[in-house]
């Protein structure tokens, strides 16, 4: 008997299980995700999947759902709700976008209608579109991601029998040497039908993890008016020239919901700019793409500008635009 043979097996055998061991105690991330920095800004991105994805509902872009962004010690997303399902339409985090469906109204129950960044949804019954609902999907399409040091990019293709298909792009990435993150978006129309819809940006901005209340300060380049259904005017928020003024802190079930107007057609009037005065932490966001549609949300957790704009692709055809959103501290300002 080689003892010396059987000795060394067996010490092979101890540290192979040692490391096995070792391996299954790192903590690994429960959801699929990536993590970039330009040195600057630190920013942890959920990326889709259909079985592990942090967010597999039907109402939000699966594209650049941002967990958290540090900047110079301060913090601008994070988990505002209080339950999270990934299938749940709004247990999701971040600058997320929302696309207006295609082809809903011609949809007949049991058939397709397409969410851009989502999939093909099958329409249930005769009643109206509504966000909140899980919809079942039929066709996830085929997601593309690719990761480097200081961007993420997502490459979403789908087709659809109704005549929409598309090539949806759209990338995250930083400005090197400054405090920029840029959501760059190509949509490309490889079906038979013209694409128009409408896509928001809900923001979910919750800066150092600070209550909403009057430390929040939101403004916009031009005199802000009020139209239909608004809530919480005159108790909770004030609207002057350009600025959203919180009157006293939100409660737990309050909420407010602004429809606003006073916006031109120019690009230029893209310009939102969310700080919290206390931490001395804020945000400014522009775009290359006019605003066609304004509102605004906010609960005791976050508070949310949501900025519309008008999407129009011929077949055959493409349209680009961009979101810059530049992080700043009372100290750089």
């Amino acid at each position: 008997m080689n003892y010396w043979k059987y000795k060394n097996l067996f010490i092979t055998l101890v540290l192979c299980l040692g490391l096995f061991v070792f391996i299954r105690a790192i903590p690994s991330s429960q959801f699929p995700e990536a993590e970039i920095s330009n040195g600057m800004l630190r920013v942890k991105i959920y990326l889709p999947d259909t079985v592990r994805g942090y967010y597999q509902g039907t109402r939000f872009d699966w594209a650049g759902v941002i967990a958290d962004l540090e900047y110079q010690g301060h913090s601008y997303f994070g988990k505002w709700f209080d339950k999270h399902d990934p299938k749940i339409h709004d247990a999701i985090t971040g600058p997320v976008e929302s696309f207006d469906p295609l082809g809903f109204e011609e949809a007949k129950p049991g058939e397709t209608f397409v969410k851009i960044g989502v999939g093909n949804l099958v329409k249930p019954d005769d009643k109206a579109y509504r966000f909140s609902i899980p919809y079942e999907v039929e066709d996830y399409g085929k997601w593309t991601v690719k990761t480097g040091k200081d961007r993420v990019e997502f490459l979403h293709e789908l087709n659809d029998a109704s005549g929409y298909s598309y090539l949806y792009s759209k990338t995250l990435k930083m400005t090197e040497g400054r405090a920029e993150l840029v959501l760059e978006h190509t949509l490309k129309n490889t079906g038979q039908k013209k694409i128009e819809t409408k896509v928001f940006n809900h923001n979910f901005f919750m800066i150092d993890n600070q209550k909403v209340g009057p430390d929040y300060r939101v403004t916009f380049p031009f005199p802000l008016s009020l139209i239909r259904n608004n809530r919480g005017v005159g108790d909770l928020v004030e609207v002057e020239g350009g600025n959203i003024r919180f009157l006293r802190p939100v409660q737990p079930g309050e909420s407010v919901q602004l429809f606003l107007l006073g916006f031109s057609e120019r690009s230029k009037d893209y310009q939102v700019e969310v700080q919290n005065q206390r931490t001395g932490a804020g945000v400014r966001i522009t775009s290359d793409l006019a605003i066609s549609d304004l509102a605004f949300w906010a609960i005791s957790t976050t508070l949310c500008p949501e900025p519309y704009q008008s999407i129009v692709v011929e077949p055959g055809q493409e349209i680009k635009w961009d979101l810059f959103y530049n992080f700043y501290t009372q100290e750089n300002r």
